[in-house]
């Protein structure tokens, strides 16, 4: 399920407003308590906005930035007391970057104990630096300064030698047609994951209805609610009903999850998190799929569909029609359960909040098994149309198998990447999968059979086209296990390509040439009399990995970057210290001075002060002489980026 919500993934406004305006999703606060004559407590409290993630020290260092404390003057004046501890934080598994995240929201609480050895000390400095996300990235530092009798802080106040006003100088462009910066930026439309959610829980009860369980039953309570009522309408009203009541009892089975949620947050989200609960899934999956493929059933107690078709029958009317759509749900469970619990699985590997993902998957999956009944109802003469049941639902049911094993696959990859055990390389991941493609499309073309199969007398025409698309898709897996094409439209399914058998040589986005430095790109483009795109990233953006993989990676969007573009990526949460002669202090106009120490500072301080943005990604299209090109541009679709990158080209002309 996973597959398609990536190929739908969410095209979110930029969220320029906050780098354009003096609102921050983090504001700080702190404070310092007296434990003895030398022993203090620094705290630290940020309070951050709904929807942003502040990420702890703890969390891993291949996602996304940790926060990170310096304390001026430690072990020379004052001494740590162990380390910095944290309130509450939250750890989500993370499928971009594939390792668990820690993170806080909401608030968050850093306590530093300190022993004073110098006693004519009276101020404390804490550097901190730290990452926020919501749908971009934006790093960010804060400087506090604690005194220990409580009287007004001074600030130090950072030397700007003629050295740093020469380097702090380098980092200002002097940028022509700097209006355009801002235009056009209303053109990337906002959608939500609800309804592409809703469409896979539709989809999935589609499947459902051509199942054993649920097919045959169409005809049958479409019938007995026609032939039944003593007027025709009174028929109709009674089978919309009965539709109305299979949708309510699939939403209602959703809101438990709603409980558990408003609880702890996380507990549906630690499915794609724990090692063992997705171990735990992996084997869930496979159970789901051997029961597909005959060797035994899965039904829910006899009885219960025996008391709710008696309460039925007993009650009559409206409740009576409710309690006939429990017992299709109850009858069904050895159909629609396996199917139900790949909707369970797919919606905590998709993003936003689970329990509403779920609602909404539910809710389309009961909507697709009302449909029909509300169909027929009101057109019985469409009845005559259905094809008879047969031995094409149990061919359905087998399709389901081997799906379902696709799909656990993905919660044992989750556990071997996170557990870092290094069993299901990318590589394995896809020639397991080319296996499952290959034994499905012999199964279809009749190759061999399972328990429950009849004799295949002759292969039915629907049969032999679902038999040519597994093949087709097999081929698609084979082609890019070999490199001869890529799979995109697996984006995010798989393991990513650097979780590889076979070493990995470029750390360029889409193994284009790409410049990490500005001054050394912008060189390379005036000696090829190129434009530049320049690319404000970090290594743990998450949507800067969205936009390489879905838009970039485009058959007419790459070329035009490759072959027309000099690539700047610069990384604004790098945090590799640059080389002594390259550390200065910046002044800002404001007066305000920073200290540029490593890449990140540099990088960002320049995003800063000539685009007046620090979120990313954040792409801009300058010329060689530093004519801006076009508007800038963060998340977007294909078609909006590649115009976006050709008009820069017309621009450039």
């Amino acid at each position: 399920m996973r597959i398609i919500i990536l190929l739908l993934f969410v095209v979110v406004l930029p969220l320029g407003a906050y780098a354009q305006s003096d609102d921050n999703p983090v504001v700080w606060e702190k404070e310092i308590n007296k434990i003895s004559d030398t022993e203090y407590e620094l705290i630290m409290q940020a309070e951050i906005y709904e929807g942003w993630h502040l990420y702890s020290q703890f969390t891993s260092e291949f996602g996304a930035l940790p926060i990170i404390l310096k304390y001026k003057g430690a072990d020379q004046k004052y001494v740590l007391i162990e380390g910095t501890t944290e309130s509450e934080t939250f750890t989500e598994y993370s499928d971009i970057f594939e390792v668990d995240e820690t993170f806080f929201k909401e608030n968050a609480t850093l306590t530093q104990r300190i022993k004073i050895l110098d006693s004519t000390i009276n101020q404390i400095e804490v550097y901190v630096e730290y990452q926020v996300c919501k749908d971009v990235c934006i790093p960010m530092d804060k400087e506090f300064i604690f005194t220990l009798d409580g009287s007004e802080a001074k600030k130090t106040v950072l030397a700007v030698d003629d050295r740093s006003l020469t380097l702090g100088e380098k980092l200002r462009l002097d940028l022509k047609n700097k209006e355009l910066l801002t235009q056009g930026q209303d053109n990337i439309a906002e959608s939500t994951n609800i309804w592409v959610i809703f469409g896979l829980g539709f989809l999935g009860g589609l499947i459902a209805l051509l199942t054993p369980c649920v097919f045959p039953m169409i005809p049958l309570t479409v019938s007995f609610f026609t032939k039944h009522s003593q007027k025709k309408s009174k028929g109709i009203i009674n089978a919309l009903l009965y539709g109305f009541f299979i949708v309510l009892i699939y939403f209602l089975l959703s809101l438990p999850f709603h409980l558990f949620d408003s609880v702890d947050s996380q507990i549906l989200n630690s499915i794609a998190t724990n090692v063992w609960l997705n171990l735990l899934f992996f084997f869930i999956f496979l159970f789901f799929a051997f029961s597909f493929f005959g060797y035994y059933e899965l039904t829910l107690p006899s009885s219960w569909a025996n008391k709710m078709d008696a309460v039925s029958s007993k009650v009559g009317g409206v409740i009576g029609i409710f309690f006939m759509a429990v017992t299709l749900a109850i009858v069904s469970f050895s159909c629609t359960g396996p199917i139900l619990g790949g909707l369970l699985g797919g919606t905590t590997l998709a993003e936003g909040e689970v329990a509403t993902n779920l609602t909404a998957g539910m809710t389309g999956f009961g909507a697709a098994l009302a449909l029909p009944f509300a169909l027929f109802a009101l057109f019985p003469a469409w009845l005559n149309s259905l094809p008879k049941s047969g031995g094409w639902m149990t061919t359905v049911k087998v399709v389901l198998g081997f799906l379902e094993i696709g799909l656990a696959l993905k919660f044992l990859s989750n556990a071997d990447m996170v557990g870092h055990w290094g069993i299901l390389k990318r590589e394995i991941f896809l020639g397991i999968w080319i296996v499952l493609g290959i034994a499905m499309t012999l199964y279809l073309f009749g190759i061999y059979k399972f328990p429950h199969d009849g004799p295949v007398k002759k292969l039915t025409i629907g049969r032999k086209l679902i038999a040519f698309a597994s093949l087709t898709f097999t081929v698609y897996l084979i082609l890019g296990l070999t490199k001869i094409t890529n799979l995109k439209l697996l984006s995010g399914f798989p393991p990513p390509e650097f979780y590889s058998v076979f070493e990995q040589e470029s750390d360029c986005p889409l193994g284009i040439d790409c410049f990490k430095d500005f001054e050394e790109g912008l060189a390379f483009a005036k000696e090829v009399n190129k434009p530049i795109l320049l690319d404000f990233t970090g290594w743990a953006c998450v949507n800067c990995r969205k936009m390489e993989e879905n838009v970039w990676s485009d058959p007419e969007v790459f070329p035009i970057i490759k072959n027309n573009y000099v690539l700047i990526s610069l990384y604004t949460d790098d945090r590799e210290e640059l080389p002594e002669y390259e550390q200065f202090n910046f002044k800002f106009d404001s007066g305000r001075v920073k200290e540029i120490s490593n890449i990140a500072q540099k990088w960002g301080t320049f995003q800063d002060i000539n685009f007046n943005s620090i979120s990313q990604p954040f792409y801009v299209l300058l010329s060689p002489d530093l004519k801006v090109l076009n508007s800038t541009m963060q998340n977007s679709d294909i078609p909006t980026y590649k115009n976006w990158l050709l008009d820069g080209l017309r621009n450039n002309n």
